[in-house]
């Protein structure tokens, strides 16, 4: 008896989504399921998709409750005690794409394949993109 093992997906497909009053865990998940490949019937977990993701109007994502003003991001410098906290709102103002960037970077494996699959994501904070030669589809959110 032998084994079959599907192949990867051979031809990379590019989807545009407009993240207007989109809500940013859910839309989150969806493109991160998209960019391991798990939407395609050859899915191997192991193996990274080819599929790419262009996010529209990231500056007008929503999120649900008061997370806009409770919702706190840390990172640290690297020296001791200069541990470095901002809230959701603040990093939006200073830049659009980061936390729609982080959401989607922690919903992937913790492994090598994620700096590979994080090169596959195009986020744009406006609704123009310059992907138009490589003729995105629209990715269906249901």
């Amino acid at each position: 008896m032998k084994t079959s093992f599907p192949k990867p997906a051979q031809t990379p497909k590019w989807y545009v989504v407009d993240a207007e009053n989109q809500i940013l865990g859910r839309l989150s998940t969806k493109v991160a399921n998209v960019l391991r490949g798990r939407h395609r019937a050859s899915y191997v977990p192991h193996y990274p998709a080819k599929d790419h993701v262009i996010i529209l109007n990231a500056s007008k994502i929503k999120v649900t409750g008061d997370k806009i003003e409770q919702k706190i991001y840390y990172r640290h410098t690297g020296y001791l005690g200069h541990l470095r906290q901002t809230t959701l709102k603040r990093m939006n103002e200073k830049d659009p794409t980061k936390a729609l960037t982080l959401a989607i970077k922690g919903m992937l494996p913790k492994n090598a394949t994620r700096d590979h699959t994080l090169k596959q994501l195009h986020i744009y904070a406006g609704a123009e993109h310059e992907h138009d030669a490589n003729k995105p589809v629209p990715l269906p959110l249901s």
